[in-house]
């Protein structure tokens, strides 16, 4: 089984992989796909370049048996949507079951993707939960809808179908995300220890998310 995770990761951090490296041992995937989009579609665009971004999530997984960067949304350019990068990779591996890593807020907003039936004929939707969290948005009869068509108790339900499954996999809360750690280099304060410190490196050395007046953070 492939994992797939996309974003922004502008920049990546210790969130994305530690969620991800979890999911891969909790489930059993061979490996997991870490996919920077291009150009967002529902979100505000990356503050770095794709090469930039693409470089510090190749640094970020350097050593992680099972952790690819995969720059196939930035060959493609364009709108970066899901179902787009979901077809390619049912070419590449037409009999392998894929897996769609999500956070609960893309999932309750799961239904205004582009062609979400067809992403769910291509790939599982694998929901990553933290403790606390809910299945989705509740008042959303669509969500609870593809919940319960589609929801897999077991994880051996991934592995015997290609497509089609809803499975929520529990994860370690880290209260770490990308607009924080760019705010507080924007202001000059250290991200040490929220993110890997090659990807520190490649942030102090290209002056990435300093304000105008903001000053480098010490020690970094």
């Amino acid at each position: 089984m492939i994992g797939i995770l996309g974003g922004t990761f502008d920049p990546v951090h210790f969130g994305h992989l530690r969620t991800a490296l979890e999911v891969m041992q909790g489930v059993g995937l061979e490996e997991v796909r870490f996919i920077p989009l291009f150009q967002a579609v529902h979100r505000d665009q990356p503050e770095v370049s794709p090469r930039l971004r693409l470089k510090m999530v190749q640094i970020a997984i350097q050593g992680q048996q099972g952790f690819v960067a995969d720059d196939r949304e930035m060959q493609r350019t364009g709108d970066s949507y899901s179902v787009d990068t979901l077809r390619e990779l049912r070419q590449a591996w037409p009999d392998k079951p894929l897996c769609l890593l999500l956070g609960m807020d893309a999932f309750s907003g799961f239904p205004e993707w582009r062609r979400p039936d067809e992403i769910l004929r291509l790939a599982h939707l694998i929901v990553m939960q933290r403790p606390g969290q809910g299945e989705g948005d509740p008042t959303d009869p669509r969500v609870r809808g593809m919940v319960e068509a589609h929801r897999c108790m077991r994880r051996s339900q991934l592995k015997e179908r290609g497509a089609g499954c809803i499975f929520f996999q529990p994860v370690t809360q880290l209260q770490i995300s990308a607009s924080h750690i760019r705010a507080m280099v924007a202001t000059g304060q250290s991200p040490r220890y929220l993110l890997p410190e090659p990807v520190l490196r490649v942030i102090e050395e290209n002056r990435l998310y300093q304000s105008e007046r903001s000053t480098p953070f010490d020690g970094a």
